[in-house]
């Protein structure tokens, strides 16, 4: 809860960590609490139990837990509530994000409980379903499953980031690319299509990146996915101090809020628009 917080309603974001990580860890590695202080926002840090996944992973890969009634969904959307509940929260600005197995349910939890969440940001995950048990989840981490790629929610219309290395050799770039396409899919199966696709290529921290942007007819980005050149398994722009980590290329926190809240000029998301203008 930011010092800010004065009982007006403010944004929510659930962040929910990759495997072997925890709330603390994950906090400090991604440097969102630094934002939320900054831009006035709440987060919420779920926390794996051990005796739910001995890793601490989200079990993202069963089948029991990729729908609306599965037990971490569900309880992961009875914290949502529990916190609009008790703290004043922008009803229209609840996001949800997550680093690699909790991309992947962060995704899942957002298709599991449609109207819940604005937007959700997903770095180094895996598609919604990609897996149904342990050994297809491997399969699907080295980018095996196909299936996941056709798999589109009708009339699910959410705004998505997505962020991913190709140089990712534990859940490889395939899955990144399938989730910018669920995505997109989802739009056009709602009777929304999405174009001006606009491709942006820029070095950010030391590493090239490419952006591609897809707008509807408004002109409003409703989807977005970022290529990051050279890196691997680790949430870019983070804090050393914090697991799976990866202080060069875009800050990719910054980059998450800045979508999801759309108009904060002090993001480095901005910084990065203008350079690419005058570039």
């Amino acid at each position: 809860m930011p010092s800010v917080y004065t009982g007006a309603p403010m944004p929510l974001l659930m962040m929910l960590h990759g495997c072997k990580q925890n709330p603390e860890d994950f906090a400090i590695g991604t440097r969102m609490n630094s934002l939320a202080e900054r831009h006035g926002f709440l987060v919420v840090y779920p926390a794996q139990a051990s005796n739910a996944n001995g890793s601490h992973c989200w079990n993202w890969f069963e089948k029991s837990q990729q729908t609306r009634d599965g037990i971490e969904p569900s309880l992961l959307a009875g914290i949502v509530r529990e916190v609009r509940e008790s703290h004043a929260v922008q009803a229209d600005k609840v996001f949800v994000a997550g680093l690699s197995a909790g991309a992947a349910m962060a995704l899942t939890l957002a298709q599991t409980h449609p109207g819940m969440f604005a937007a959700v940001g997903a770095h180094s995950g895996l598609p919604v379903g990609a897996a149904h048990d342990v050994p297809s989840a491997f399969a699907a981490m080295q980018g095996g499953s196909q299936a996941a790629r056709a798999r589109v929610a009708s009339g699910l219309k959410l705004r998505t980031i997505v962020f991913h290395g190709d140089a990712d050799s534990i859940v490889t770039i395939a899955n990144g690319s399938a989730i910018a396409e669920q995505a997109v899919g989802s739009f056009e199966g709602a009777g929304v299509p999405l174009q001006g696709l606009t491709r942006l290529d820029v070095r950010v921290g030391g590493r090239r990146c490419t952006t591609t942007e897809f707008v509807d007819s408004g002109g409003r980005a409703q989807v977005e996915e970022w290529v990051v050149h050279g890196a691997g398994h680790a949430w870019f722009g983070g804090n050393s101090a914090g697991s799976f980590t990866d202080s060069r290329g875009p800050d990719a926190s910054s980059e998450m809020i800045r979508f999801f809240l759309e108009s904060t000029p002090e993001c480095a998301g901005t910084s990065t628009r203008a350079a690419l203008a005058n570039s």
